[in-house]
């Protein structure tokens, strides 16, 4: 099948978040499994030169938004086994952020409707067009809009796929007059959201079929906690929701073959992984002893990520013989009560106000406990990579966090990590209570780290599934 895969960040170009790990991580498994994947991306002026400078112009076109006449250039870049296709417009991209820009709405109806336009201009026709999150949600909108007048849209199938249910795109209702659509679409049955247009709504009414990044998310999102006020259309639409797992890239996340470790490792042999425990330790200033547990969390430090639970329960936590560590950025209340923290406790904690990708990877290798204590959690990755690396996560059942981690349960010996169910910072400390308990029965540690480590959760699984549903459209 031939399939556009529409996105607005993609790994290793430009990233802010897991959206930009799927886009650059999915389209090439699939293209591994015999299909012709290929994604197309804003050419922001952020991405790195080494990238840009190997780019080959192929097209150029004109976007009529209202009056504006834009110019839209479109750059091709072959990664591995994928093309990649760059839309520029200096204008729009040619910008210090991604997102958060007082023209976003603009930015990314210029970008759907660039994306719509695209397949005629390279004769690339694709059997689906597969766009991602809010800002690519227009592309539905807008193939469905064109297919009335055009018989080439007709039969492309259009899957919509929701990383994030809370970000939205919601613009003033005068947006829609950039678009070209009929006056029509401001209303409750199209694009009409209370006094707003949503993007996202337009996404889930007028794609063939739209899906989740999990199961469990899939199902969350038609109540109204999750719902985030579009729980009604959900439950409206939801004849065509589904929910896939994501996966992770075992080339990028391996023990044994990281370039970012000082010490290699695998599930075989873990002295590595107690040599790089000395070298966190080391690195961030914390007594180097490999007999006190680590726990750790590499997280961006707002509400959703569970920080009320965090911020009640550390007092608490750092009583306890452990160390604990935390790298990400984010509310400034969270940030201050960890800085508190860290001064309060200064043999047991580091907070690192920043991200950094190199330690991150270290604090992955080196913890032996991972935290994700979130409210809200479509899918997930920092579980994955956790696993991935013999760190054991214990996290809120929520999203994707309860569809890849599964209690252990020392009787059977089954399961890959720990979790609690209740928003509750007494339910997290008594489950973190119960993963520490193991720390000291080298049997049962050992069996949970060997259990985390051969969980299953590259992108195979997930492609295969993605194949599915296109076959199915």
């Amino acid at each position: 099948m031939k399939i556009l895969y529409a996105a607005a960040e993609a790994y290793p170009f430009i990233k802010t978040g897991g959206l930009a790990d799927v886009a650059g991580s999915l389209p090439l498994s699939l293209n591994n499994m015999g299909q012709d994947v290929r994604v197309v991306l804003p050419l922001y002026s952020r991405i790195d030169r080494k990238y840009t400078e190997e780019m080959e112009l192929i097209a150029q076109f004109y976007v009529d938004l209202d009056w504006r006449h834009q110019y839209a250039g479109v750059y091709e870049y072959k990664l591995d086994n994928t093309i990649f296709y760059f839309i520029d417009n200096k204008q729009y991209f040619d910008r210090s952020e991604l997102y958060g820009e007082l023209d976003d709405g603009e930015r990314f109806i210029f970008f759907s409707k660039a994306v719509t336009m695209l397949p005629k201009m390279i004769n690339f026709k694709p059997d689906i067009i597969h766009s991602n999150d809010w800002h690519c949600a227009m592309v539905n909108v807008l193939a469905k809009d064109f297919a009335i007048g055009d018989p080439y849209y007709r039969d492309i199938k259009l899957l919509f796929t929701i990383h994030n249910l809370k970000y939205q795109g919601l613009f003033p209702p005068d947006l829609l007059q950039l678009t070209g659509l009929n006056p029509y679409y401001f209303s409750e049955d199209a694009l009409k959201f209370y006094d707003v247009i949503s993007f996202m709504k337009g996404g889930i009414i007028y794609s063939d079929a739209f899906n989740t990044v999990s199961g469990s998310y899939a199902l969350e999102i038609k109540n109204g906690f999750f719902g985030e006020t579009l729980d009604g259309v959900i439950r409206k639409y939801d004849y065509k929701l589904s929910g896939i797992v994501n996966g992770i890239d075992y080339e990028v996340w391996n023990p044994e073959t990281d370039a970012f470790l000082p010490h290699h490792y695998s599930k075989d042999d873990l002295e590595g992984k107690r040599q790089n425990k000395l070298a966190l330790q080391k690195l961030y200033g914390l007594p180097e002893r490999d007999d006190v547990p680590i726990i750790s969390m590499v997280t961006r430090l707002v509400e959703m990520k569970g920080m009320d639970l965090v911020n009640h329960a550390l007092e608490e936590l750092l009583q306890k013989d452990i160390q604990f560590v935390v790298l990400g950025t984010g509310t400034a209340m969270y940030e201050d009560s960890l800085r508190y923290f860290e001064w309060k406790f200064p043999d047991k904690m580091r907070a690192r106000i920043y991200y950094n990708n190199d330690e991150s990877h270290l604090i992955y290798a080196g913890s032996d406990y991972f935290l994700m204590p979130s409210l809200s959690e479509p899918c997930g990755v920092s579980q994955l990579i956790a696993m991935r690396y013999g760190t054991i996560p214990i996290v809120r059942e929520a999203g994707g966090l309860k569809d890849t981690v599964q209690p252990y349960l020392e009787d059977t010996g089954k399961g890959n990590g720990f979790s609690f169910t209740n928003i509750n910072a007494h339910d997290m400390m008594y489950t973190i209570d119960r993963a520490l308990s193991f720390y000291d029965d080298p049997e049962h540690f050992q069996q949970i780290v060997e259990n985390a480590m051969t969980s299953e959760h590259n992108w195979d699984d997930s492609s295969k599934a993605y194949i599915q549903l296109y076959e199915k459209m």
